[in-house]
């Protein structure tokens, strides 16, 4: 744990409890939470970089409805995508086979509440990836860095596993050197950031600090409607406490960041960032720690002291 100031949660017991909750689960793990109304905070290796994979789409949708504020761009506005310009992806408008046409803000919630790939990518080509950069940087987010889309993820990592398709990559995935080859598994060659800078984002969503209030309400709602997968929520198997978040998926890789809220007003941001050893593209382990992990980090943030 990395203490900052009086205001952590000094509890060299959570943090033992969760790094050996990650070694069970045969993971390295990155994690930081906060009380966003105190300030409290637990980490392990929250300052170390991490591959955000589609936790990406988190800072696309916040400069997108930093635009929309702006009046750079209608989130009404609709736009017609054929089959030929769709990305991979297994979900949303990514394995449709005819064309559609839907307003850039239904993109937005498919982006954030299935993972489309489609959709974070129409999104991205109206906002630019510079502008993405440009707004996580005036937020003070000076660590994090969004490389491109999905799609120009998937292409590379085709390239340098010398491959036509991500089917025929996965069945690769544990012959020796694959994994090494792999650019978007590398955090200073891909997207990237923190455990701390992404809590903090999504603290900042929640206080309406990351675009106006009317805004960050937009974006709170489609973290609230996220289908799939249940990694933080599944540490949470409460009826009356709400999890909101935004999963990210790659070989070895497994992440989610995301609020939890409890009935009685507490608040907390939280980001898990694991990375397995196995080199399979089914890793249950691995997303279920991310729960363990996360409700151990809660709990002790909740504790008086």
């Amino acid at each position: 744990m990395t203490p900052v100031g009086n205001r952590s949660a000094r509890r060299p017991d959570a943090t033992a409890r969760i790094e050996a909750a990650f070694q069970d689960a045969g993971v390295t793990g990155f994690l930081h939470a906060t009380d966003l109304d105190t300030g409290r905070e637990i980490g392990v290796r929250a300052d170390e970089p991490v591959v955000l994979a589609s936790v990406f789409k988190v800072p696309l949708l916040v400069a997108f409805y930093r635009q929309a504020a702006a009046g750079l761009l209608d989130p009404r506005e609709p736009v017609t995508l054929r089959p030929e310009d769709r990305g991979d992806g297994p979900t949303g408008i990514s394995v449709m086979l005819d064309e559609v046409r839907m307003s850039l803000r239904d993109l937005a919630c498919l982006m954030i509440t299935v993972s489309d790939n489609t959709s974070a990518d129409t999104i991205m080509d109206r906002v630019g990836v510079g502008a993405v950069n440009d707004a996580v940087a005036e937020l003070g987010l000076h660590r994090t860095h969004v490389a491109g889309t999905g799609s120009d993820l998937f292409d590379s990592m085709l390239r340098d596993g010398g491959v036509e398709s991500l089917g025929e990559l996965w069945g690769m995935l544990d012959e020796p050197g694959v994994l090494g080859r792999l650019r978007a598994l590398d955090p200073l060659t891909t997207s990237r950031s923190t455990p701390r800078e992404m809590a903090r984002l999504m603290g900042m969503i929640w206080r309406d600090e990351a675009a106006p209030p009317g805004e960050c309400a937009q974006m709170r709602r489609l973290f609230g409607l996220q289908v799939w997968p249940h990694r933080l929520s599944s540490g949470f198997p409460y009826d009356d406490v709400r999890v909101s978040g935004k999963t990210g998926t790659l070989p070895t890789i497994r992440n989610e960041i995301g609020v939890v809220e409890y009935p009685d007003g507490g608040r907390y941001a939280v980001a898990v960032f694991t990375r397995s050893l196995l080199p399979t593209a089914v890793l249950p382990q691995a997303d279920a720690v991310i729960g363990v992990s996360a409700r151990l980090a809660v709990e002790a943030l909740r504790r008086p002291g």
